[in-house]
């Protein structure tokens, strides 16, 4: 099952993280960012409601890597993919305050990623807690299998 893993820099001990199947989160991310080529997924198209209807800068979601590294261009967009926390916190809030609208086109789509929400508000709690620190933030996923 595809998971979240959060790094954080300089590291911090006890730091948050997620519980649970992440896939939902895992999914929007991947459609978000294929979105911006032209993916009419509906992930995707829930990305651009959220660009265009609500205004939402999502540019903060879109900046993440897969953990895996397998050749060097990997660990170069790995590199990359650190980010100051704040602005994903404030992006993470605003993406659940508009689902926390009831708009019939987010509530439309979310109904088969029923964990998104809830995904996206512990992402946004993590980067603030990461901003109260000072610290950096970088999302990764792994598709492997974990056990």
């Amino acid at each position: 099952m595809p998971s979240i893993i959060l790094d954080f820099d300089p590291p911090q001990p006890e730091v948050p993280g997620f519980c649970g199947d992440e896939s939902d989160l895992v999914y929007f991310l991947s459609f978000a960012y294929a979105g911006r080529f032209g993916a009419q997924h509906e992930l995707s198209l829930l990305a651009l409601t959220l660009q265009t209807d609500f205004r939402i800068n999502l540019k903060p979601l879109l900046t993440f890597a897969d953990r895996e590294v397998e050749e060097d261009i990997d660990e170069e967009t790995l590199a990359a993919a650190w980010q100051d926390a704040g602005p994903l916190a404030d992006c993470c809030e605003a993406v659940v305050a508009a689902i926390d609208t009831g708009d019939r086109r987010l509530l439309g789509t979310l109904a088969d990623y029923p964990q998104l929400r809830d995904l996206l508000a512990g992402l946004g709690r993590a980067a603030r807690w990461a901003a109260q620190q000072d610290a950096r933030i970088r999302i990764t996923y792994s598709m492997a299998e974990s056990g």
